[in-house]
């Protein structure tokens, strides 16, 4: 199975990738990770997208995606999850990341992102945390 975690920066992507790793017994890739699989980019992304179609119907894959371009790279019959929240509290999150301090062109740049996967195609949602335990039961039950 191939699951596809969408989502903006603090909005629980990990923590559910984190998750789902153990209980799918699922390799997770966030990101760009996929560049290790290559020295070169080109042939790097033609092997992670080889990657995720067979895992479409094979292996457990869990891809973390936190930018639009990435979205490109799910084929179909992916599960989509769609992760989700308020501002104030990816703002809060990012902030204790950043040790209690939130740049002004760091906040103006989560609040130009804020909502930009509210429009996408999923298969779940989970918004500020709430149904993490039902998506993962349904996910677990479907192996």
């Amino acid at each position: 199975m191939l699951i596809g975690i969408i989502g903006e920066s603090c909005t629980g992507k990990s923590t559910l990738a984190e998750r789902l790793k153990e209980s799918l017994a699922a390799e997770v890739f966030t990101g760009k990770d996929y560049l290790r699989l290559a020295k070169n980019e080109a042939i790097a992304r033609k092997l992670f997208e080889k990657k995720l179609l067979s895992a479409v119907c094979g292996e457990n894959l869990i891809y973390v995606i936190s930018e639009q371009e990435q979205l490109a790279l799910l084929p179909q019959g992916a599960v989509r999850i769609l992760m989700g929240a308020d501002l104030e509290t990816i703002l809060d999150r990012f902030a204790q990341r950043m040790r209690g301090t939130l740049p002004p062109p760091v906040k103006s740049m989560l609040e130009k992102k804020h909502g930009c996967f509210d429009c996408i195609e999923h298969d779940y949602r989970i918004y500020n945390g709430e149904g993490i335990d039902k998506v993962c039961a349904a996910l677990e039950e479907n192996l």
